[in-house]
C-alpha cells in the first residue's frame, strides 16, 4: 500500500466511539455495514478486503481473499440480506473448486496447494456455500482425510476446530479416529488454557461444542479469561498477528462456559463496547481502534455484538445457522 493510503486510512478512518462520542445505535451499525459491503463489492461477485483498492487487508483476509467473500455471506445470512451480486458470488465460490474436493483461493499469502491452505479455503467455501443454500460439486471431504493422515499435526493450533466445522457442513460426522487423534494435539495447561493463548483455547471449545462434548476444565478457562481482559474491554494482549481475534475468542467462551454467570456477562458487555470502538466512518470495523476496516475484522467485531446482544440476528435464519461463521449464532447452553 502506498505511503499516503495509511495516512489516509489512519485520518479518514478513526472510529466513532472516541473522545467520549455517544455510540452508534443498532441501526446506525446495520446501515453502516450495508454501505460497507457495496462500496466493497466487485463485479465479478467477490469483495475486496477494504474500502481503499490498494489495502490488501489484513489477517484473514490477507490470507487468502475466501475471507472477504465469506464472511460477507455469513453476515448477509445473519441478518436476512440480499448480497450485491449474489448470483456471482456463489458462481464465484463454486469456481474455485478443484477436481480433489479442495477449494483454492485467487489471491492470498497461504499456498492454496499447502495443508493449512486446502483446510482453510475449503472449510471457508462450505460455509459460504451453506449460507447461499448450495453445495460443492465434487465432494470436499477426501481433503481433511488426507491431512488427518499426518499434515494435522503441523498445522496452526487455531485449525482444530475447521475439522469438525467442515464436516458437519456437508452433513457428516467427523470419524472417531479423527476426532481422537485431533484432540491428542489439543493439551490443556493446569489453567484450563492450550498454548497459553486465547485463540487456540477457543477452537478447542468451539470444537466441543460441535461435538457435543463438555470442556474440561471450564471454569478454569473462565478464570484466565476474565482475569486476562484489559480495562478497554478487550483481549489485545499480544502483538495483532497473535491477538487479533482474541476478543472474539472471548466473548464466545464467556457465553458457551459461563452462562448466566453475572460476571461473564459483565465482561461480554465492556468487549462490545470495545469493539465498537472499532467502527470506522465507512461503516466497517477495523482490527484496533483506528485500524482500517477489513473483512476480517468486520465478522469478528459484529459477531461479538451478537454474542453480546447488542445486534439481533433475523428470526428468519437459514437452516443449522450456528454453522455459520466460528460461532456467533452458536446457542448458549
Amino acid at each position: 500500500m502506498k505511503k499516503y493510503s495509511i495516512l489516509l486510512a489512519l485520518f479518514t478512518m478513526a472510529p466513532l466511539i472516541a473522545n467520549g462520542q455517544p455510540k452508534p445505535s443498532a441501526d446506525d451499525v446495520l446501515k453502516g455495514l450495508q454501505t460497507f459491503t457495496k462500496t466493497t463489492a466487485l463485479p465479478d461477485g467477490s469483495f475486496r478486503p477494504g474500502v481503499d483498492p490498494q489495502y490488501r487487508g489484513m489477517s484473514d483476509s490477507a490470507y487468502s481473499n475466501f475471507a472477504p467473500v465469506t464472511y460477507a455471506v455469513v453476515l448477509h445470512r445473519t441478518f436476512d440480506w440480499k448480497l450485491p451480486n449474489e448470483d456471482r458470488t456463489l458462481t464465484w465460490i463454486i469456481n474455485r473448486q478443484q477436481k480433489d474436493g479442495a477449494f483454492t483461493h485467487t489471491a492470498g499469502t497461504v499456498d492454496p496447494k499447502s495443508a493449512q491452505g486446502c483446510v482453510y479455503n475449503t472449510t471457508m467455501a462450505l460455509m459460504a456455500l451453506h449460507g447461499l443454500d448450495s453445495r460443492p460439486a465434487y465432494d470436499p471431504l477426501p481433503v481433511f482425510a488426507k491431512v488427518m493422515e499426518k499434515d494435522y499435526k503441523n498445522l496452526p493450533a487455531y485449525s482444530s476446530s475447521f475439522f469438525p466445522l467442515a464436516y458437519r457442513l456437508v452433513g457428516a460426522k467427523m470419524p472417531a479416529g479423527a476426532d481422537e487423534a485431533m484432540r491428542k494435539t489439543m493439551v490443556q495447561a493446569e489453567d484450563g488454557y492450550l498454548n497459553d493463548h486465547v485463540a487456540a483455547t477457543f477452537h478447542a471449545v468451539h470444537y466441543d461444542r460441535l461435538m457435543n462434548v463438555k470442556t474440561p476444565k471450564a471454569d478454569l478457562i473462565l478464570a484466565r479469561c476474565l482475569r486476562d481482559q484489559k480495562p478497554d474491554g478487550s483481549w489485545m494482549l499480544n502483538p495483532l498477528a497473535r491477538d487479533r481475534h482474541a476478543t472474539f475468542d472471548a466473548v464466545f467462551m464467556l457465553k458457551h462456559l459461563g452462562t448466566g454467570r453475572a460476571d461473564c456477562k459483565k465482561a461480554m458487555e465492556r468487549a462490545a463496547d470495545w469493539a465498537l470502538s472499532c467502527r470506522n466512518a465507512d461503516g466497517g470495523f477495523g482490527h484496533f481502534p483506528g485500524s482500517p476496516s477489513d473483512w476480517d475484522a468486520v465478522y469478528f467485531h459484529v459477531g461479538t455484538l451478537v454474542m453480546a446482544g447488542r445486534l439481533t440476528p433475523t428470526e428468519k435464519l437459514p437452516k443449522n445457522a450456528h454453522l455459520l461463521g466460528w460461532g456467533h449464532l452458536f446457542p448458549a447452553p
